[in-house]
């Protein structure tokens, strides 16, 4: 049981990491960046990096594109939070 357990949520991180990295080409055309922090049950945290951090924007971005893409992939997923550093 405990390997299924760590297998789902190995598979969930890919998927999520796969989102990510479907959005990053966009933010690192602002100097910015995104990470994987945290996954909590159905809540992931991310980070923001570099032109990212203070962006008056990261919100929408937040939300209007990282949390639409990392649903996409992870339909499981419900709330996408940023933490700070």
């Amino acid at each position: 049981m405990l390997d299924q357990m760590i297998e789902k949520v190995s598979t969930l991180t890919e998927k999520i990491e796969k989102a990510l990295d479907e959005v990053r080409p966009f933010l690192a055309n602002d100097g910015g960046d995104v990470s994987l922090v945290n996954i909590d049950g159905t809540t992931v945290e991310v980070q923001f990096h570099g032109a990212c951090v203070g962006c008056k924007v990261s919100d929408f971005t937040l939300k209007g594109g990282i949390e639409t893409t990392i649903k996409k992939y992870a339909p499981e997923i419900e709330r996408v939070i940023a933490i700070e550093a």
